[in-house]
């Protein structure tokens, strides 16, 4: 069984996005998808921080301290790409301007609920940013995530545990084992890697899960 890394992973997303979209691109491991995205298509990466219209991640000798994104990572800006104010930048999340969003997430439930800010640690620091925004505002929200924890807890779950940022606003999790479709049916596997089938999964997850 061979697990995707993240850089594989961040190529498979960005397989699924499609021309003409608006994408918003979270913190962390999702930021990689923007390195994958085809040259010869249009698609526009807006940051909540007031960008539209990102390219991928800089050479290190071109690197602009003065343009980065809400992560703090430094980021370069494709010709006809604008910046305003991050007030802004909400209300094009907020008023569903955004065709897809990428998030990070502790957990997902099959039905498509979100828990990706906090875990309810008594020593984390609870900070949902802007993630509540886009998961009630973009079109269609897909989460990249490793399949289980670092103990070998699922990350895909019946019923979240942790504190929620949506309720039924993921649509498709993209993880390092496998990728699934989640909604009001439940979980379905629309791929896996090889070496693992639909029985090992359901071992692995705990949950029900069938075929996409």
């Amino acid at each position: 069984m061979q697990r995707m890394d993240r850089t594989a992973l961040a190529a498979r997303v960005a397989r699924d996005i499609p021309e003409g979209a608006y994408v918003n691109l979270g913190i962390g491991a999702p930021t990689m998808v923007g390195n994958f995205l085809p040259r010869d298509k249009d698609i526009f990466l807006q940051s909540e921080n007031g960008l539209l219209g990102m390219g991928p991640a800089p050479a290190e000798a071109e690197i602009d301290w003065e343009l980065i994104n809400a992560g703090k990572q430094p980021v370069t800006i494709l010709a006809g790409g604008a910046y305003f104010h991050h007030g802004d930048s909400f209300a094009m999340m907020r008023g569903g301007h955004i065709d897809i969003c990428v998030l990070g997430a502790f957990q997902v439930s099959v039905h498509g609920d979100l828990a990706n800010w906090h875990t309810g640690a008594p020593d984390a620091i609870p900070a949902v940013g802007g993630a509540m925004d886009l998961a009630i505002g973009a079109r269609q929200v897909f989460v990249m995530m490793d399949l289980l924890t670092k103990t070998g807890e699922s990350k895909l779950v019946a019923n979240c545990t942790y504190p929620l940022t949506g309720l039924a606003c993921v649509s498709r999790v993209y993880t390092d084992l496998a990728v699934f479709d989640v909604g009001p049916q439940g979980a379905r596997v629309v791929e896996m890697v090889d070496g693992l089938d639909l029985d090992k999964l359901r071992e692995l997850t705990g949950v029900d899960l069938e075929l996409a």
